[in-house]
């Protein structure tokens, strides 16, 4: 969800053809150097208490770890923040992002960070996702399709001693996991970008099935019961927003969605449906999560949008969405 946020702004100054900078910070050996007394006082200022605060108090004792502008004078104010926390960044491996607007900055931006010098990069990693400076993520889904291989292949290898069973459930922890993670900052992405994570998909019901690659894969994904790629995009999306919608989600993330507020004498139809932002024209805008949701869930039947409880609404969608997409 924090990355669905930081996303939905940066889409969201693209489509207003304006320039976003997008810093990346790194704690020096934050694990070593964080204070217990200081996270623990933290965790309880911020409404951490009961048995949640006592489980990371018992974790937390006895134990060790391993592991040009305003912008620089907001960087210095993070700084101190740190050091006042026994905390300290870590200049050599903070990393900044440079999305160009239409009238974007020059490309030898530099930003000082105490002692250091951090000028912008193609791409950036930010809680396993790469971030590229034209939010294509393209070099993510280049980089997640060469790990998943990696893991077909290794699955490949030990296929001839598994069962059927034990085979999908290994391709599902290892492989589904993955393009699961985080897919919805894919959403209205263009399907020749997406697609190879549909041939990875396509490999992996092969492999459960231990079928060659030229076998048609549609009556597979029914049979495994997977949504497609372009379908499980399309669920998470949906399944954010109907906790944005009705609970529980980020206040960032309810911020994003707005309900339609109709009168009493409309037809039940026109309820529990989300309104559109206004002004959302252009390439970059139909990427933007307040956008693509709304749009997504008012073409959602009656019975899925009204569902009582968040596992309802998921087994409806998927059942939605697995007739529209698999028949």
């Amino acid at each position: 969800t924090a990355l669905v946020a930081v996303t939905e702004k940066l889409h969201a100054a693209k489509a207003a053809k304006l320039s976003s900078v997008l810093i990346l910070l790194d704690l020096s050996a934050a694990f070593d150097t964080v204070n217990h007394s200081i996270l623990l006082t933290t965790l309880s200022n911020l409404g951490v208490t009961g048995s949640a605060w006592q489980w990371m108090a018992s974790y937390l004792e006895g134990r060790s770890y391993q592991v040009s502008s305003r912008i620089s004078a907001c960087l210095q104010d993070i700084s101190q923040w740190m050091s006042a926390h026994h905390l300290k960044l870590n200049p050599s491996k903070t990393e900044m992002l440079l999305i160009p607007g239409d009238q974007s900055p020059t490309q030898d931006l530099v930003i000082s960070l105490d002692d250091s010098q951090i000028r912008p990069s193609d791409k950036v990693r930010s809680l396993g996702v790469v971030l590229d400076n034209q939010l294509t993520f393209s070099p993510h889904i280049a980089n997640m399709t060469r790990s998943c291989r990696f893991l077909l292949y290794n699955i490949r290898k030990i296929r001839p001693f598994l069962s059927r069973e034990a085979t999908q459930i290994l391709v599902q922890s290892l492989v589904i996991s993955r393009l699961d993670y985080c897919n919805s900052l894919l959403a209205g992405a263009p399907m020749s970008t997406i697609k190879p994570l549909q041939l990875i998909q396509n490999a992996a019901a092969h492999l459960v099935f231990n079928q060659p690659k030229h076998c048609h894969i549609t009556p597979l994904l029914r049979s495994l019961h997977w949504l497609p790629v372009a379908a499980r995009i399309q669920f998470k999306t949906l399944t954010l927003a109907y906790k944005a919608k009705n609970g529980p989600a980020p206040s960032y993330l309810r911020g994003l969605i707005k309900p339609r507020s109709v009168p009493r004498n409309l037809r039940a139809s026109s309820l529990a449906r989300l309104d559109p932002p206004p002004r959302t024209r252009g390439r970059q805008a139909s990427r933007l999560f307040s956008v693509l949701a709304p749009k997504w869930w008012n073409e959602l039947p009656l019975s899925v949008r009204t569902s009582g409880s968040l596992a309802v609404f998921k087994k409806r969608l998927k059942t939605h969405l697995f007739t529209n997409h698999l028949g």
